[in-house]
Formats: C-alpha cells, sequence, structure tokens
C-alpha cells in the first residue's frame, strides 16, 4: 500500500457511487461497463483534460493545483472531511513529519489534572501512548495489556465488542484514524505495514477499509455495557495537540454517572482463586481482558494510575 494506491483507490471508489443522472449528465442508454461515472465524464465535471485527471487518478501528477482537486472534489460531491483527504494524497509535499511516540510534560500533565474524566492520548497508529485513572476504570487499564493499541484492540479483543454496544461504530472511527494518518503519511512504511497485517489477519477490518467511507471520527457518542457499571452512554470529542499533530487527546463524558461496582463483583476481579497465578489479559475465561476494565487495574499489586510522563 503507498499514496498512489490509496489515491486511485479513493477516487475511483467516489466515482462509483456517482451515476451520470445524478450529476445531470445524459446516459444514451446501453449498458455500462463501469459502474457509477466514468473518467471522461468525472474530467469533463471538473473542467479538466481527460489525460490530466488520469494522470491524477493514477498519482502521476505530483505538481497539481489545490483549485483542481476542489474541482474534482466538487464533481465527485465530496464532503469537507474528504476534500481535505483528496488533498492529503494527492499533494505529498504538504505532509507532516513522523510524530514521536511519547507524549509531552504538558500533555501528561493535562491528563493527570482531569480526575473526573476518562482521556486517553493515541499516537501514530492508533497507538496509546497515556491515560488516566477515570479512562482505567471505565475503560480498560492499559499498562498490564501487552499491545496498547486501540486498532488492535477494537478488532482482536472480544471483550472490547463486549464492552461497546455500537462496536461497529468504534470500529468505523479506528478506519478513520488510520485513513486519516494515510492521507498525512502517505508513504510511511510502518503504518503501511500496520494496515497491511491487520487488513490480511481482520475481515473485518479488510471489508470497511476496502470501502473507502471518509467518517469524522472527531466527536460521536458509544454505548457501553459495562461489567460492574451497567449501561452507560460514553460521548467523546476527539482534540489534535497543538505540540504535536500527529498526537490526538480523546475526552468522554460518561452518562448517567458511574454508581459503583458491585462487591461481589469487585471481589471476583480483584482476588483470583488461589492457585491461579498473576492476572493477565486473556489468561482464562474468567479473567478476560475485561477485567482490567474497571478499578484501575485490579490485578495483584499497586494499581498504575497513567502512562509513564515522556
Amino acid at each position: 500500500m503507498n499514496r498512489r494506491t490509496e489515491l486511485r483507490a479513493f477516487l475511483r471508489s467516489r466515482r462509483a457511487r456517482l451515476s451520470p443522472a445524478d450529476v445531470g449528465l445524459p446516459t444514451f442508454g446501453g449498458m455500462r461497463r463501469v459502474p457509477g461515472l466514468r473518467r471522461e465524464e468525472l474530467a469533463q465535471l471538473a473542467g479538466v483534460g481527460v489525460d490530466y485527471y488520469i494522470r491524477l487518478e493514477q498519482g502521476r501528477n505530483h505538481k497539481v493545483s489545490g483549485a483542481v482537486l476542489d474541482a474534482v472534489a466538487r464533481a465527485l460531491r465530496l464532503d469537507e472531511l474528504e476534500r481535505v483527504h483528496l488533498h492529503h494524497l494527492a499533494r505529498p509535499d504538504r505532509r507532516q513529519p513522523p510524530a514521536a511516540d511519547r507524549v509531552s510534560e504538558g500533555a501528561q500533565w493535562l491528563l493527570d489534572n482531569m480526575p473526573d474524566t476518562a482521556a486517553f492520548i493515541m499516537g501514530r497508529r492508533t497507538q496509546v501512548l497515556a491515560w488516566n485513572r477515570p479512562a482505567s476504570k471505565i475503560f480498560l487499564d492499559f499498562d498490564p495489556v501487552p499491545e496498547r493499541n486501540l486498532a488492535l484492540l477494537v478488532y482482536r479483543q472480544p471483550a472490547i465488542r463486549q464492552l461497546v454496544l455500537d462496536w461497529p461504530v468504534l470500529a468505523r472511527n479506528v478506519i478513520a484514524w488510520l485513513r486519516l494518518e494515510v492521507g498525512r503519511h502517505p508513504e510511511d512504511e510502518e503504518t503501511n505495514a500496520f494496515i497491511a497485517e491487520l487488513a490480511s489477519e481482520e475481515p473485518d477490518f479488510l471489508r470497511l477499509w476496502n470501502e473507502q467511507d471518509v467518517v469524522d471520527p472527531m466527536h460521536g457518542t458509544y454505548r457501553l455495557r459495562h461489567p460492574l457499571l451497567g449501561e452507560l452512554t460514553s460521548t467523546f470529542r476527539t482534540l489534535l495537540l497543538p505540540e504535536d499533530p500527529d498526537q490526538l487527546l480523546i475526552v468522554y463524558a460518561i452518562e448517567p454517572g458511574p454508581v459503583g461496582p458491585e462487591p461481589e463483583a469487585a471481589d471476583v476481579i480483584r482476588n483470583p482463586p488461589p492457585g491461579h497465578g498473576p492476572v493477565q489479559p486473556g489468561c482464562c475465561p474468567t479473567h478476560d481482558i475485561a477485567v482490567f476494565i474497571v478499578l484501575g487495574g485490579s490485578a495483584p499489586g499497586p494499581a498504575t494510575d497513567s502512562a509513564p510522563a515522556a
């Protein structure tokens, strides 16, 4: 996967969803060999030459202007997120330098001083870089988790599907975050390898990725079924950190307020049976990764409030 592949797939998918009738073009009857608009028809609508548009769709026009991309976006009826995504893919010279996989002291301070609000910071490839105690109680204590990566957790951990009733919405948001990253860094080998691995191993990921939808992952709502706190509504807002555009601060408002865990359930989580050994994610059916969703990481030993400061 590279920039040209992504650009070609995106533009083809956007052409395929429009018919000539949608944009006021005659069809002249008969069968059409391709779904949606032909390249020639799109070039006509955008006011550019056919050869010029073909080079653009193939990723061979590195000096395409922003005005031409906007004309193509209008012809394809792209929304604002899709228009920005097209610019990122078609103009790789505008991409940002890669981000460091650690948070700044200021960002960590912000997390630590949000005692009543669940929040975490996500970096490149949906890597979870830092979190606070409320996030540990409501969602997941990432400290004992071997792979602190949101995409891997969402697509590979059954407990996350059980926790998030709106799992399809979360799954599409993960795709959206990764697609925006590809737009910013289309030639990044690590990101492309990560996406290729998920696509080869997770059918749900491959299906959603191939749909080429560009959704807004910056705000929304999930319904949760918490193992101890019952059903909750989680409204989130995603903020870009000014010191690093590749790091996102995701903040959650939880309603209704947690009423506290049932004593019996809390005891099962805190105290494994005699001879069980250390509690780890997925160690047995009783102690799946959901064990670490509540109580700030309740495996034996001291709880961790957040990831280490950078």
